[in-house]
């Protein structure tokens, strides 16, 4: 008798398990349709100057995101990478990257579609950007150029508290 009684219980569980199933949202889903350079530039100064001088340049890096509505449930996410090497003051080369990816983003609540768009996309495509400018700064005749990961999270909460702060600047 005891036996039956676990029977039902466990059956009860699947139908209330079964019932419970509909009702949670379904989860995100990402696909990248399209990823493609959008702009690209870069200035070898060093060469023109015809300067051969073997200095370790310093190194700075600059990361802009954008994001764009296309079609339903389409955004082009751009990241933009602006490196410049200097070295005694003087500039030794200029890159500037436009990567875009084409993403089909589906269950995505509205109000998460926002760092969803500016976090997990370019998360997708850094790879990629990476790659470009590894092979562009050692076609430019320099040492292939790695640049360090970055963190999206933290890139985002930057921009959220600038962002803050300007807004309760008094103009």
């Amino acid at each position: 008798m005891a036996k039956k009684k676990e029977k039902e219980t466990a059956e009860d569980k699947v139908e209330t398990t079964e019932q419970a199933a509909p009702t949670e949202q379904a989860a995100p889903r990402m696909q990248i349709l399209n990823q493609y350079i959008r702009d690209l530039s870069f200035e070898n100064v060093a060469a023109q100057k015809n300067s051969g001088q073997q200095v370790q340049p310093d190194i700075n890096v600059q990361v802009n995101l954008d994001a764009r509505k296309g079609q339903e449930n389409q955004f082009e996410v751009i990241q933009k990478l602006t490196i410049s090497a200097t070295a005694q003051k003087e500039t030794i080369f200029l890159l500037e990257v436009e990567y875009a990816g084409l993403f089909h983003i589906e269950n995505v609540p509205e109000d998460q579609l926002h760092p969803f768009l500016m976090i997990e996309c370019p998360r997708m495509l850094f790879p990629f950007v990476r790659r470009i400018v590894r092979d562009i700064t050692a076609d430019g005749g320099f040492p292939p150029l790695n640049v360090d990961n970055i963190d999206f999270v933290q890139l985002y909460r930057a921009e959220l508290a600038r962002l803050q702060t300007e807004n309760q600047t008094p103009n």
